[in-house]
């Protein structure tokens, strides 16, 4: 049957965490803070090499300097998600490569009547321009051999946020992409999972970069106390810790979850119940 490294992955061949991922190597967008940095770290943890990408080099840079040294990590580099040009370089870039995490993305909160169509766009084009690149890249990168492609979704793409019309849709169509992306990889034999994970609120910079966080902030005090006023009313109670979100992307990127495929994770807290 050939070893671990060169038969599809149809089947679990690592089911221990902290080695789950191995001689693997993966691509992670957004590595420069948030979800995607926590990923990077979890992964590499897990024994991944990892390729820490982010529009912000020097972001990607620092996450990848705190990566374990033991371990051959590929140079940090740019990559806008935007650009076929960059993922093809990125992807390029590397000898084997055996899952994409996709944690790069934007945000916005305003009325409908409120949202430019300028606007509109460019967040689609981010979040949904973005994972449309992401599972193209890792289809004709890892066809035939498996792989597996986690993109960060929301749980706002799977229950309509107020106020964030464009975020929502963005991110539902994120869904729907990687449903479809599940289905034509199983029809055609390609070997390549393709799932999201959905978060509610977590504590990334997306949240401190809006203008009525940075204000509940200056109302509250710190940052902490707005995450907890602003969380104060969900059925979780809480905000998640990026970490939180990071081990259930090593879940669906390792082997462990070798007979997953198509599925939307929430991480909620209860939010969607």
């Amino acid at each position: 049957m050939g070893d671990a490294a060169t038969r599809p992955r149809s089947e679990p061949t690592n089911l221990r965490p902290d080695r789950a991922m191995t001689g693997r190597t993966v691509l992670v967008t957004g590595a420069g803070s948030g979800i995607g940095a926590a990923a990077a770290r979890c992964l590499a943890a897990a024994g991944a090499s990892v390729l820490c990408t982010d529009r912000d080099d020097a972001a990607a840079a620092r996450t990848a300097a705190a990566l374990p040294p033991a371990i051959d990590h590929p140079a940090p580099r740019r990559l806008d998600v935007t650009s076929e040009t960059e993922w093809e370089a990125a992807v390029g870039s590397l000898a084997s490569l055996d899952a994409i995490v996709h944690s790069a993305g934007v945000s916005a909160a305003s009325a409908l009547d409120a949202t430019s169509l300028a606007a509109w766009r460019e967040l689609l084009a981010v979040n949904l321009d973005g994972a449309f690149l992401a599972v193209r890249s890792g289809f004709r990168a890892m066809s035939g051999r498996g792989g597996s492609i986690v993109l960060v979704a929301s749980a706002s793409g799977l229950r309509a946020a107020s106020g964030a019309a464009a975020y929502s849709v963005s991110k539902a169509a994120v869904c729907m992409l990687a449903k479809a992306a599940a289905k034509e990889s199983r029809d055609r034999g390609l070997g390549v999972r393709v799932n999201t994970v959905c978060p509610a609120g977590v504590k990334t910079p997306l949240w401190e970069a809006m203008p009525f966080f940075r204000e509940l902030v200056a109302k509250t005090g710190s940052t902490e106390a707005a995450y907890r006023e602003l969380a104060g009313g969900t059925p979780g109670g809480r905000f998640a810790e990026p970490e939180e979100i990071a081990q259930a992307i090593l879940y669906l990127a390792s082997d462990t979850s070798a007979f997953v495929t198509g599925i939307d994770l929430p991480l909620d807290g209860g939010y969607l119940l």
